[in-house]
């Protein structure tokens, strides 16, 4: 009995202590003053005080940064211990692992402050502040004002990161710098897989390690008041970490060069990761059960994995898998329209690599290499969902004893990606004419370019544009680009073709159609048929310019009747890369030949600043980012009659003469323009600017 009473008294005593301290730290959580150009650090949990360590002067230690400590060979301890951070700013706070700053509901102060900086009107406030009363979850304020009332983002992270006393950092010194890249890349792979999802999903990196008796993390973001910010610095597992602001453009350029600097090495296939060699006499079945063996060390499935994820976050718009050889297959990421060599595997087989990519889409038959074969797959990327369209094709190899296959796989981010008529760049000139063929009650509007000049897009934003809950938007598309809230798209499969789906379609109530291609004349036929009984048509041709497409459709048999009171306009259009802003330079050599043939007078060109691509960190060869050029026919009554009295063929030139009297602005005017106002360079349209 003496023993149980000791043991129950011993633990109200400890109770009495816990509580007392937990007073104590509460005491100096609403007491405490600081400077406010101090920061949230971490240090071990003790007793004797909260702060950095201080020498005999009671002074900080100096503290040396350590940017290649872990390629230098430190080895890095995990502390068991539980850690405590200390806030210092306006809002002093002391808290431990229970509770962080960042998850205390925000101060009326910090609301009057967004308010006094301008940083969001105050009936914002009182309206956030209101939905935030109603809502089950409470989210924080500063996300219902970003994303529930469009308040500018970087304005409220900057202007809170301030008022917290958070320091800024400007990390443009390390772009471009690939020894400071890959010690952040380094420093990024020793989280786990839950945490480095959760870093990339909050923008979080680790930036800078200092020294001073153990070690402190300098940890970046734009948002440092985010709850989940303080567990992610807590994973990488320093007895110290410090976290500051960064803008939310140099997070993702930082980011974007972190994504580049990737290589095979940094993929984690080195030879020395215990690859088998193989020999060129093995026989068919010893190649197989190889194959087997090297896909069953798991290694692959992760290179895959971070390949597409790596292909979204970069903007690539496709990944092309290229077999170099037995044992080498190279990674081409298509960004702004060329292909860039991204990584390459060397040392396994190319077999094994095709064999992995093709088990992550559905549709693919793994033993299946001699047929081209097409298969789909999605995987969640950053908070949002991802669709991946792979295409496979039977290529020769030097081996016989390989089958090699080329693998194309399409990356395809879905319609929140795309930002409506705006952001396409037209003219005004153009985009009235286009808005006004849109907005009519029937007719054809009909997108003509190659194949990856944006015609998808286009047709996208057009419907997004005339979207409404009163109108039934149906797609019939093989396959599907986008997946757009508010129109019913319509699955083909086997049973179901282009042909069947038409047809059926008539019956099925539209208001408004969108038709992925007039492929032949049976398809062409029905969409005329729709669009001259009063519904919309959204449509694509492969043709060269505006004019060609009535050509191709008369060709297919299509009545010129048919065509003079079907089509509402033909947009042209294609896709052409942007200089980078940073670097490009101006061109102090150009050639005035090749201008003046394209059309321009002297006067013009000496009027005109015109840039050449340079190259820098930010871009890929001198380009960053493309922008359209459009040449838009809308049909008038003249043009109508044209196309009327057309008998063994469409007279184009006649059409093409009176679309430029009424205004209408050609591929090629439309490049020079770009060209003249310093967006492209004048080798990027060269072979535009020559054409008749």
């Amino acid at each position: 009995m003496s023993t149980n009473n000791g043991n129950n008294n011993a633990t109200k005593k400890n109770v009495f202590v816990a509580f007392s301290n937990l007073v104590a730290r509460k005491q100096a959580f609403s007491s405490d003053e600081v400077d406010d150009n101090k920061n949230l650090s971490v240090v071990p949990g003790n007793d004797e005080g909260v702060g950095e360590s201080k020498n005999g002067n009671g002074q900080p230690h100096a503290e040396r940064p350590m940017s290649s400590a872990l390629s230098s060979g430190v080895v890095f301890e995990e502390i068991p211990s539980p850690n405590r951070v200390v806030r210092s700013g306006k809002e002093n706070a002391v808290v431990d692992d229970t509770f962080t700053v960042g998850k205390r509901a925000q101060t009326p102060r910090l609301n009057q402050i967004l308010v006094e900086s301008g940083a969001v009107a105050k009936e914002k406030i009182e309206e956030a502040l209101e939905m935030q009363r109603k809502m089950a979850d409470k989210r924080r304020l500063i996300d219902i004002l970003i994303d529930d009332l469009g308040a500018d983002r970087e304005v409220i992270l900057k202007t809170i990161a301030r008022y917290y006393s958070f320091e800024s950092v400007d990390p443009t010194p390390v772009f471009g710098n690939k020894e400071k890249l890959q010690f952040i890349r380094q420093l990024l792979d020793m989280l786990p897989p839950l945490y480095y999802d959760m870093a990339v999903r909050h923008k979080v990196l680790p930036f800078e390690l200092y020294s001073n008796g153990y070690d402190k993390l300098i940890v970046i973001t734009p948002d440092p008041t985010y709850p989940e910010v303080h567990p992610i610095a807590r994973a990488f597992k320093f007895p110290k970490y410090e976290i500051k602001y960064v803008n939310t453009d140099h997070w993702t350029e930082l980011w974007r060069q972190l994504a580049f600097d990737q290589g095979a090495k940094q993929l984690g296939l080195d030879a020395e990761d215990g690859f088998s060699q193989y020999d060129k006499d093995e026989s068919e079945k010893e190649l197989e059960k190889s194959l087997e063996e090297e896909i069953g060390r798991g290694k692959l499935n992760e290179v895959i994995e971070a390949l597409l994820v790596d292909g979204v976050r970069t903007g690539a718009s496709d990944i092309h898998v290229i077999p170099k050889g037995t044992h080498r297959t190279e990674f081409h990421f298509r960004i702004d329209g060329r292909l860039s060599l991204w990584s390459a595997i060397a040392d396994v087989r190319a077999e094994a690599v095709l064999t992995v990519i093709k088990d992550r889409g559905k549709n693919l038959d793994r033993f299946e290499k001699f047929l081209s074969q097409d298969g789909f797959a999605q995987r969640m990327v950053d908070n949002k969902m991802i669709r991946f369209r792979f295409s496979t094709m039977p290529i020769y190899s030097s081996d016989l004893r390989s089958k090699l296959e080329s693998i194309v796989i399409r990356i395809l981010r879905g319609a929140d990606a795309a930002n409506g008529i705006d952001s396409l760049g037209m003219p005004d000139s153009t985009r009235e004419s286009f808005v006004k063929a849109i907005r009519k009650p029937q007719g054809i509007v009909i997108f003509t370019g190659p194949t990856g000049s944006g015609k998808s897009t286009s047709q996208l934003a057009a419907i997004q544009t005339i979207m409404d809950p009163g109108i039934n938007i149906i797609t019939i598309e093989d396959p599907v680009e986008y997946l757009i809230e508010g129109c019913r798209q319509v699955k083909l499969n086997h049973k179901l073709d282009f042909e069947g789906a038409l047809r059926g379609l008539l019956r099925h109530d539209p208001d408004v159609v969108m038709v992925g291609e007039m492929r032949d004349k049976t398809t062409a036929e029905i969409a005329v048929k729709l669009a001259n009984t009063g519904h919309l048509i959204f449509s694509t041709l492969h043709t060269n310019d505006s004019v060609g497409a009535i050509t191709r459709l008369y060709n297919m048999g299509i009545e010129p009747f048919l065509l003079a009171y079907t089509i509402n306009i033909v947009v042209a259009q294609r896709l052409i890369r942007k200089l980078c802003d940073r670097c490009k330079m101006l061109d102090e050599h150009v050639d005035i030949d090749l201008l003046i043939e394209a059309g321009l007078t002297m006067d013009e060109i000496l009027s005109s600043t015109i840039y050449k691509p340079v190259g820098c960190v930010h871009c890929i060869r001198g380009y960053r980012g493309r922008i359209g050029i459009f040449e838009a026919l809308a049909m008038t009554k003249e043009m109508r009659k044209i196309i009327l009295k057309s008998k063994d063929f469409i007279d184009e030139d006649a059409l093409r003469t009176l679309a430029l009297q009424n205004g209408m602005q050609t591929l090629r005017q439309s490049a020079i323009n770009l060209v003249k106002s310093g967006v492209t360079a004048i080798e990027n349209v060269e072979g535009m600017l020559c054409e008749e």
